[in-house]
């Protein structure tokens, strides 16, 4: 079964997608982090995970950035920001 996670990350202090968040759907937590330090960190830079909302309603999440801007969150893998 899949589950949706939302990181929240530091700011590095420069404009990124990612002072909003990051969205991934995975199998568990160590399949979401696999995403997130194999595509998300190499392509937009690491930064310190704050928090992890397992199981995330979407329709919570910023809807003038995050929800225009996303793939689909049923599909495994990023959907926010798209890559």
């Amino acid at each position: 079964m899949l589950r949706r996670f939302w990181f929240k990350l530091s700011s590095n202090g420069m404009p990124s997608v990612l002072n909003i968040g990051c969205g991934i759907t995975a199998y568990d937590m160590n399949d979401a982090w696999a995403f997130l330090s194999r595509d998300v960190f190499p392509a937009l830079g690491e930064r310190e995970v704050l928090e992890v909302v397992v199981d995330v309603d979407v329709s919570t999440l910023d809807q003038t950035h995050v929800i225009p801007n996303m793939a689909a969150p049923s599909n495994r893998g990023v959907w926010f920001p798209r890559l």
